[in-house]
């Protein structure tokens, strides 16, 4: 990571900017106590090396911010505002700038520019400043108005209070503020008792209408800025679901093609050694029960038929009850192994041979000739 990407994440984190608050802080109460002569006297040395880590401390803070955000800086009007306090911290207090002394204080106003919720209300009225205007026309055309009317009505009255057009101006502000208007009113009334409503309708409309409406408008800037802060939010989370959207789906993409895909549907080289099925990728389940039943029977029959071993007949009567209990697939092969069935006449075991053709049917005729060849030797021994 760049050193300046470092820096500027460090300026944003939340306990830099609190370390900053406190230091504000602090200043500012410093520069509270330096008012005080007597505290002066017992810590002026700890309150001056207090204010002057502090301006280091702000000097500092604008260089990193400097270094860390380049030109960008100056685009930003609350950075351009902490660099304006502080350069004038820095500016000489002898001789006849000793008054700028005076200004170190506007450190605190720092504050509105590190606390959010400040900067939201400044920004606000900042923003409400178009729609004040128009407000503020409207009010100095009504003082105005009255302030000719109250000369003219009242200057011989009470020329304390109405004796020119300015003074006239400022009793109206006063009024217009709630300062004593109910004792203007009275004093004028003792000649005039007519003039409470003069009095009553300019209050009516300048403390009630107008100044209310500068309220209205300032509070419609906020929520304006509210608004405004929302959709940014809004539109924040919804970048940052598409970047997680975006993730997601290159990790998929990624995992297809480690698992290639075959034109029939099955797995690629990953599932490679595994037996399948001509045509659909799916795994062989080899030979039916059946066929290998039959199989089974065939091969014990042969060997049967050529070493003169158990009954044959037996086996297969054997095999054919075992095969009809299961199910009819035995039952075939168990039919295809007593077709198969060559048996000798005169073998041990007492078998009928005529039994086996009524159950096994036809024999092969290469059985038979073996057969007949079997039965013609045991005939010789017997003779």
């Amino acid at each position: 990571m760049p050193p300046r990407e470092r820096l500027r994440r460090l300026l944003e984190t939340h306990r830099f900017q609190q370390f900053i608050v406190a230091v504000i802080v602090i200043n500012a109460a410093t520069l509270g106590l330096e008012t005080s002569a007597s505290t002066v006297e017992r810590f002026g040395t700890l309150l001056t090396i207090v204010d002057h880590l502090a301006l280091y401390v702000f000097v500092v803070e604008l260089t990193a911010r400097l270094y860390a955000y380049g030109w960008r800086f100056f685009r930003n009007p609350w950075n351009l505002f902490d660099a304006a306090i502080v350069t004038i911290s820095l500016l000489p207090t002898a001789g006849g700038l000793s008054v700028l002394r005076a200004l170190r204080i506007l450190r605190a106003l720092r504050l509105i520019s590190v606390v959010p919720s400040l900067r939201r209300v400044v920004t606000a009225l900042l923003t409400a400043l178009p729609g004040m205007s128009s407000i503020v026309l409207l009010l100095a055309l009504v003082l105005y108005v009255t302030a000719v009317m109250g000369t003219k009505l009242y200057h011989v009255t009470a020329p304390e209070y109405f004796g020119d057009l300015p003074t006239s101006l400022f009793t109206l502000f006063q009024m217009m503020t709630g300062d004593a208007w109910s004792d203007i009113t009275r004093e004028v009334m003792a000649q005039h008792p007519s003039a409470w409503v003069f009095f009553v309708a300019f209050m009516l409309v300048c403390t009630f209408v107008v100044l209310n409406l500068f309220i209205a408008v300032v509070v419609s800037a906020m929520e304006e800025e509210h608004a405004e802060e929302s959709m940014q939010a809004t539109e924040d989370l919804g970048r940052a679901v598409l970047t997680e959207l975006a993730t997601l789906r290159a990790e998929v993409r990624e995992l297809r093609d480690r698992v290639p895909v075959t034109p029939n549907g099955g797995p690629g080289p990953a599932a490679k050694g595994r037996p399948r099925a001509a045509g659909n990728g799916a795994p062989d389940p080899g030979p039916p029960p059946g066929n290998t039943a039959a199989n089974t029977a065939a091969n014990g029959d042969a060997r049967s038929a050529g070493n003169g071993g158990p009954d044959s007949g037996d086996t297969a009567a054997d095999g054919d009850a075992r095969d009809t209990a299961a199910s009819t697939a035995s039952n075939t092969a168990s039919n295809t192994a007593s077709n198969g069935d060559a048996r000798p006449e005169g073998s041990g075991g007492g078998s009928d041979p005529k039994g086996a053709r009524r159950n096994g049917g036809a024999r092969k005729p290469a059985t038979r000739g073996a057969a007949g060849r079997r039965r013609g030797s045991a005939s010789g021994q017997r003779e």
